[in-house]
């Protein structure tokens, strides 16, 4: 009689929906985080030793030390698009796969991007602010006057697939001039889907109305956006970052806002992200979201199911939906 193999062992680094967990148990071996507790680098380390896959959330940092330390691990299947905690050249040496979530986000992004980018424009966090602390007593005719949407430039850094969706909500629901600076240009029939023209980066923040990066993070892209480019942009233009913490120099844009070199930012990301640069939180120009641009639960759940089916595919079919690396 044979003797069935041992099920693979699966470890889940954050609480996640319950449904998520009950699939993995079906095929794996699961110890989940339900308490949702923060796990150190170490204790993440220690606790994958035995594992031979996980499920990640963008935050956990796959190193190489970590990989030393973890000889049966074959996977790591983040549920966010973003994998900058990947460090994809030593998983590849140590024979480990990595996973994202592209996709399934896209068009509930673009509409979080546009939704920061009107709030922004329109001044709607500072508005309520006031509002709140007892101030409106009276109207008058240039309260609260923001930056118009319709009918704008919007300049897009980083046109993959978020910044496309994105230039097609503005060009055909607001009748906006969408110009884009990416890696590589575009094809001319992509550019005609979302009516939107290449230009240089330099072009782009000099003329455009309001700013949206969208542009993935990497060394390369470390700081894309610091304090010469926020020199080159209008006095009344807006930022709106839904990129990754990084791809803004926050110190330098918090200086640019306290000035009024741009009229206002709206980011959903930060270095160093939970915290918060603490002179971006002393300015009142800026729409501040906790990296939620993702964060509806179908949304959220899709995200969660495709790493999932990463784990499925690759562990039990030996072939992952959305590999990153050669393993």
């Amino acid at each position: 009689m044979a003797i069935p193999s041992p099920r693979s062992r699966i470890l889940i680094t954050r609480a996640i929906f319950p449904e998520v967990a009950q699939r993995l148990s079906e095929h794996f071996d699961v110890e989940s985080n339900t308490a949702d507790d923060d796990w150190s680098a170490e204790e993440i380390a220690s606790r994958l030793q035995d594992k031979t896959g996980a499920l990640t959330f963008g935050l956990e940092r796959i190193t190489e030390p970590l990989l030393a330390r973890c000889p049966s691990l074959k996977i790591c299947a983040n549920m966010t698009v973003g994998y900058n905690n990947f460090d994809l050249d030593a998983m590849s040496a140590a024979g480990v796969l990595g996973t994202n979530a592209p996709d399934v986000l896209t068009e509930t992004t673009a509409d979080f991007g546009f939704a920061l980018l009107m709030a922004t424009a329109r001044r709607v966090t500072e508005s309520e602010h006031f509002l709140r602390a007892g101030k409106w007593t009276r109207w008058n005719y240039e309260m609260f006057s923001g930056a118009e949407v319709h009918g704008s430039t919007l300049g897009i850094i980083g046109m993959g697939r978020i910044g496309q969706a994105i230039a097609r909500r503005a060009a055909f629901g607001f009748g906006m001039q969408v110009m884009y600076h990416n890696r590589s240009r575009l094809g001319a029939a992509t550019e005609a889907d979302c009516r939107a023209s290449y230009v240089s980066k330099q072009e782009l923040l000099q003329t455009a109305d309001h700013v949206l990066l969208v542009v993935p993070y990497s060394k390369e892209s470390h700081h894309t956006i610091g304090a010469a480019e926020l020199a080159l942009m209008k006095p009344t233009a807006t930022l709106i970052n839904i990129a990754r913490g990084g791809i803004v120099d926050d110190a330098a844009l918090a200086v640019a806002l306290r000035d009024k070199r741009i009229a206002a930012a709206g980011l959903d990301v930060f270095e160093g992200e939970p915290q918060v640069h603490p002179d971006l939180l002393a300015v009142p120009n800026v729409v501040l979201t906790p990296h939620i641009a993702s964060a509806t639960a179908g949304t959220r759940r899709a995200m969660a199911m495709l790493a999932v089916d990463n784990l499925i595919g690759y562990l039990v079919h030996s072939k992952a939906v959305t590999p990153l690396n050669a393993a």
